[in-house]
C-alpha cells in the first residue's frame, strides 16, 4: 500500500486524550492553592504542550521563582486526582490501530513528563503502538524542533515524509520549524482561528474527521 506519510507523530493532550479542560483545572486549582492569580481559561490553556519553565512563566507570571515547587507539586496533586479518568477521544484506539496495519510508524511529541506519559499510556493501553516518544523533560520543549529532530533521527525518517498532529501553536511552530508536514485539530486546547493562521495542511473539527482524513490522505 503507498503511504505518503511513513512517520506520524502525535501530540498527547487535547490530540489523543480528552485532557486540555483537567488541565486548565488543575492550573487554576494549583494557582489558588499557592496564592498568585488564577489565570483565565485562555491564559492557561495556551500554554498546553509548552516545558514546565515557559509554561508557569506564561500562564502564571506572579509566581515567584521559590514557589514553582510548591505550585508543581500542587498541580500534580489535582492532576493524579483525575488522571486516571480522563478518556480518549472516540475511535482514537481504532484510527491508531489502522494506522499501524497500514504500515505507518507512530510516534508522541508532548509537552508532558516521561512519568506522565509513560503513566498515560500504560493507563490507556496504547504503549505498544508508538515506535518512539519525545517529552518535554528530554529535549528542548515545543515550539523548538528537537522533538521532530530526535524522532526523524531515531526513527529513519526524512521530513518530507513526516506528519505531526496537534491541537496547539507550538505542535504547528514546531513542525514548521522541522520543515514537517502538520494537521490541527480544532477540537483541543487552541482556537481555531490560531491554528488556521499557521496553514496546516487541514483543520478539522473532531477525532472521527482526523481519521478519515488520515484514511484518505496519509
Amino acid at each position: 500500500m503507498t503511504r505518503r506519510y511513513e512517520l506520524i507523530v502525535f501530540d498527547w493532550d487535547g490530540t489523543l486524550m480528552d485532557s486540555a479542560g483537567a488541565i486548565v483545572a488543575c492550573m487554576q486549582a494549583a494557582a489558588r492553592d499557592v496564592g498568585v492569580p488564577v489565570p483565565d481559561d485562555e491564559r492557561a490553556s495556551h500554554v498546553i504542550g509548552l516545558g514546565l519553565q515557559d509554561a508557569l512563566s506564561h500562564a502564571v507570571p506572579g509566581l515567584g521563582r521559590d514557589q514553582y515547587a510548591e505550585f508543581v507539586e500542587r498541580y500534580r496533586v489535582h492532576f493524579l486526582a483525575r488522571d486516571a479518568q480522563l478518556p480518549l477521544f472516540p475511535g482514537t484506539r481504532e484510527m491508531l490501530g489502522a494506522l499501524r496495519a497500514r504500515g505507518h510508524t507512530l510516534a508522541v511529541a508532548t509537552g508532558k513528563s516521561r512519568a506522565g506519559l509513560a503513566r498515560a499510556l500504560a493507563q490507556a493501553g496504547l504503549a505498544d503502538l508508538f515506535a518512539a516518544t519525545r517529552c518535554a523533560d528530554q529535549c528542548e520543549p515545543k515550539p523548538h524542533p528537537a522533538m521532530l529532530y530526535e524522532l526523524m533521527e531515531e526513527l529513519d525518517a526524512v521530513p518530507a515524509s513526516t506528519l505531526m498532529i496537534g491541537d496547539t501553536s507550538h505542535d504547528l511552530q514546531m513542525a514548521a520549524a522541522a520543515g514537517v508536514s502538520a494537521i490541527a485539530v480544532g477540537y483541543g486546547a487552541h482556537p481555531r482561528e490560531a491554528l488556521r493562521a499557521l496553514a496546516p495542511l487541514a483543520l478539522v473539527d473532531s477525532s472521527e474527521e482526523l481519521a478519515r482524513w488520515l484514511q484518505a490522505n496519509a
